[in-house]
């Protein structure tokens, strides 16, 4: 893909976010918000082995001047401390309390990728009448995501290498599952992974992230909030599982395609995601909750440039 960095790319990362902690059960939470804090809002949280920096480009196009957006380092990821054991249960109340200390007024909308789609999932059952929607991006309850299958076989995210320089670490970025990228996002994204360490760099997340219980389709009931699918037309989230998953949520929440993104969205088709994010939260704003079906499968078209 393209490696011209666009004015739209730029921008976006030139709007400094505020950053900010808080403490959840002992361990300190890291996040970054964009817009004016006391604005209701919305609350970013990434996949597995990621962090708040996925979403910087992202972010400010969610501001739209009347929305305050929050991205969490969940627990063992990013900047934010870690713990003996993870679970996705202490995930989601780190994003409620992300949400809080970050300055959204009133019910947030929770937006998750990939594992972070099972802890919106799991936030949305547990605090569904403290949350305004949930917006499960690529996440295919029944099945581990794929960094979670490559943990668990060994082929990725295993003990930490330790590299000499930063653009030597760099070099060893790969999103799983590997795909399509453009550059200059997988640049700034690489560079914010990585950690000074005593002899060198290394990876921020601690591989004991994917040592937990895994979400099961019990979870998939009718909520107190509203929620929504979006999928990617190459993602993980095939059509068969996200009728599945459309029907056990009572078959009233929009699922969203965006048509040539692979997995990891916010990667290779980042405008395209924003614009789905930006009118479903824009109906959300002026609607009223539906109680009946709606139809399956909207396209969105989109390209990045």
């Amino acid at each position: 893909m393209s490696t011209m960095t666009p004015e739209w790319f730029s921008a976006a990362l030139g709007s400094r976010p505020d950053e900010g902690t808080t403490d959840v059960d002992g361990t300190s939470i890291t996040y970054r918000a964009w817009g004016d804090a006391g604005m209701p809002g919305v609350v970013l949280v990434h996949g597995g082995a990621a962090h708040a920096h996925w979403w910087d480009h992202i972010g400010p196009l969610l501001v739209e001047g009347r929305r305050r957006v929050v991205a969490v380092d969940l627990s063992g990821h990013g900047d934010s401390g870690r713990r003996e054991r993870y679970e996705l249960d202490i995930w989601a109340e780190e994003v409620l309390a992300a949400a809080a200390s970050g300055g959204i007024e009133g019910p947030p909308v929770v937006i998750g990728h990939s594992m972070g789609g099972f802890v919106t999932l799991r936030a949305a059952a547990l605090f569904g009448s403290r949350l305004h929607g949930a917006v499960v991006v690529d996440s295919p309850v029944r099945e581990l995501t794929p960094e979670e299958r490559a943990a668990r076989a060994g082929q990725a995210f295993g003990p930490l290498r330790v590299y000499a320089t930063l653009e030597e670490g760099m070099t060893h970025f790969r999103s799983v599952p590997d795909q399509p990228a453009l550059d200059y996002v997988t640049r700034h994204v690489a560079r914010h992974s990585l950690r000074r360490v005593d002899d060198g760099w290394t990876w921020k997340f601690d591989p004991r992230v994917f040592v937990r219980a895994h979400l099961g389709p019990s979870v998939l009931t009718r909520l107190e909030c509203r929620i929504a699918l979006l999928r990617g037309e190459h993602g993980i989230l095939s059509q068969q599982m996200s009728e599945v998953m459309y029907d056990r949520l009572g078959r009233a929440a929009p699922v969203i395609e965006i048509p040539d993104a692979g997995h990891h969205i916010m990667l290779d088709q980042p405008l395209a995601l924003a614009t789905a994010l930006r009118t479903l939260l824009a109906d959300w704003d002026h609607s009223q909750p539906s109680t009946g079906p709606v139809a399956v499968g909207a396209r969105l078209q989109g390209r990045a440039g």
